[in-house]
């Protein structure tokens, strides 16, 4: 018994270990910037279109917050956001590398000004308020209660439409994300009152930007 005890000890203070560890990385803008080859094909194009599992603009990555960029590549690496490509990416970087790149695309956006958002017709204001969506993503959409959770305002339609529907999306090996909060939310609207959103979603004024690269490396 006393050696079981011991060998649970020893697991969890390794644990722990684990976890200060990874609460101590410190992401270098600097240093993202040398590392970001991989993204700047796709998140450095104004109006790059990827082709799966639709046609959609790529995310705007530049000024959003590094705990989310930080949050989505881990979830990517995991499984629990499923695209090929954005895994095969996410794999291919360490624990400093996912740092180093969350810290220069959140630098961005340091210092942009508060913007007051647009005002939403009678329908969409309904559907927003039926998830309650500004508690958690905050003023504008672009103030999130938890550094983790994305900024939203000002992202593109069809890209938030498509992750909109990856939460509603089940049993697929290929499409979906596992957040069960997200999934409890998406699961209310038909996906018609999901494009509603993403296109009013898109019209406020918010923190990203697609920021072109100045040249290939």
């Amino acid at each position: 018994m006393n050696k079981l005890f011991t060998t649970i000890f020893a697991v969890a203070v390794s644990c722990a270990t684990a976890a200060s560890l990874a609460q101590e990385i410190k992401g270098d803008a600097k240093a993202g910037e040398t590392k970001n080859a991989m993204c700047i094909g796709c998140h450095g194009i104004k109006g790059y279109q990827a082709s799966f599992p639709e046609v959609y603009k790529v995310p705007m990555i530049s000024g959003q917050g590094a705990k989310y960029i930080t949050a989505a590549l881990n979830e990517y690496k995991k499984g629990e956001r499923k695209h090929p490509t954005m895994r095969a990416i996410a794999d291919s970087l360490t624990d400093q590398d996912i740092a180093d790149l969350a810290a220069h695309y959140s630098a961005d956006g340091a210092g942009e000004a508060a913007k007051a958002a647009r005002e939403p017709s009678t329908e969409v204001k309904a559907l927003l308020a039926k998830a309650n969506c500004a508690s958690c993503h905050g003023d504008n959409f672009s103030k999130p209660i938890d550094p983790a959770y994305p900024k939203i305002g000002g992202q593109h339609a069809d890209y938030l439409f498509v992750a909109l529907k990856a939460y509603k999306t089940e049993n697929n090996p290929k499409v979906g994300r596992s957040n069960a909060i997200m999934a409890g939310m998406a699961k209310q609207y038909t996906n018609a009152e999901l494009k509603q959103l993403a296109n009013y979603l898109a019209s406020v004024d918010g923190d990203l930007k697609t920021i072109p690269q100045k040249k290939f490396r």
